[in-house]
């Protein structure tokens, strides 16, 4: 048997090393199952099938369906939208009391008419009226009696038949009882008779008791409880009217918590009930409420309301829309322009040929008289589809799943 070299063993060893890793290689590649380049190209096609082309190709006479325009700059108004309830302007609602107490002899006036300032609302038979007028008689006889004592006095000291000191004091009674009458005149004026009503008791010596309620301002009874016979006392509830001025209503709108930093006295209102949808009656915030309510974390939002045609009733259920800044010029689209697709996003589709049709994702902001406002998105120049967009987002779908 021929022997080696060590040398000679030593490079067949390496050989032998070399072809295996040769071996190991070749058979790792092949488990990996592709070169290099290949992967890539595996990994482009998967992503491909992921994520389908985002634009649509449409035929002459599809594309004929659509509406598309250029997009366009609009003015959005900045408001916030609430709901409440109509109510009576309580610095223009007056509870009518008569001054003394007394029953009422007749009513004049019904809930929903309108009274004048100075009508009569009712009229009363006054105890304290009777007391007054009859004071004022008696003081009235007495007058008249030491204005005679006096003149009879008086005559008598230029004859020497009666001494000075009697008529100083002759005097000084008619001054008193002169004094009394206008006191008692001055009562008697104050339960509202005129001087030519006083002259009238005075000339015929004859009481009136009853006593008169007028209506303290213009506007329209909202509520009424005197009835004949009924016994009204000075500020005892409830009152026999209520009178209300409805030339201007409250709006009260609670909002939400999150909201009530945008409100600010002095702002315009525009609100609208359901009575009559057409009209949009106006305002401003006249009120914010002091805190939080801690159970519904809402703050009361107080406006006064325009009503110059007296519409409006108290407790209608009305929506409010407040403004709170200036108006924002901000890209426009067209309501019908603007999809919601499946996850949630709005998009819009552009177009430069008006053939291919790209979709756009965008961020809508506030949403106005069948307007979207663009907030991001879409660029100066970009034309739009303005109806038939939900047409080109379900041929997207339709062609993604074929």
């Amino acid at each position: 048997m021929t022997s080696t070299s060590p040398g000679l063993r030593t490079k067949i060893i390496l050989a032998v090393v070399v072809a295996a890793a040769v071996v190991l290689g070749v058979m790792w590649a092949r488990l990996r199952g592709s070169s290099p380049a290949a992967h890539a190209t595996s990994t482009e096609q998967q992503s491909n099938v992921s994520d389908p082309p985002q634009y649509v190709d449409l035929s002459e006479k599809q594309a004929a369906t659509l509406k598309v325009a250029p997009v366009e700059s609009r003015d959005f108004e900045v408001v916030k939208t609430a709901v409440g309830t109509i109510d009576f302007n309580e610095n223009l609602l007056v509870q009518v009391f008569s001054q003394y107490s007394g029953k009422i002899i007749k009513a004049f006036f019904n809930v929903g008419d309108d009274v004048k300032q100075g009508d009569i609302l009712f009229t009363i038979d006054s105890p304290d009226l009777l007391q007054a007028e009859s004071t004022l008689l008696a003081t009235a006889g007495v007058l008249e009696l030491q204005k005679k004592t006096l003149a009879r006095i008086g005559g008598l000291l230029k004859s020497g038949g009666m001494a000075q000191r009697d008529f100083d004091q002759a005097t000084s009674d008619e001054q008193t009882a002169e004094g009394n009458f206008k006191a008692a005149k001055n009562a008697v004026r104050i339960f509202g008779k005129t001087d030519a009503e006083i002259d009238q008791i005075l000339s015929d010596r004859k009481v009136d008791s009853t006593l008169v309620v007028q209506s303290p301002i213009s506007g329209r009874v909202v509520t009424r409880n005197a009835a004949p016979g009924f016994l009204t006392q000075p500020g005892a509830s409830p009152p026999p009217f209520q009178i209300a001025d409805v030339s201007t209503m409250w709006m009260i709108a609670n909002v939400i918590e999150s909201d009530a930093p945008a409100y600010k006295v002095g702002q315009p209102v525009e609100a609208r009930v359901t009575a009559f949808p057409d009209k949009v009656f106006t305002g401003r915030v006249t009120n914010l409420g002091s805190s939080i309510d801690p159970n519904s974390h809402r703050q009361l939002v107080r406006s006064e309301i325009d009503d110059p045609e007296h519409l409006l009733r108290s407790g209608m259920f009305a929506s409010f829309k407040i403004h709170v800044g200036a108006p924002v010029r901000s890209f426009a689209v067209p309501a019908a322009g603007v999809v919601r697709e499946g996850d949630g996003t709005m998009s819009v589709w552009v177009t430069k040929d008006r053939r291919r049709y790209s979709k756009r994702t965008v961020t809508v902001g506030l949403q106005q008289d069948g307007w979207d406002q663009i907030v991001d998105g879409l660029q100066p120049g970009d034309d739009v589809v303005t109806d038939g967009a939900v047409f080109l987002s379900n041929k997207l779908l339709l062609g993604a799943e074929g």
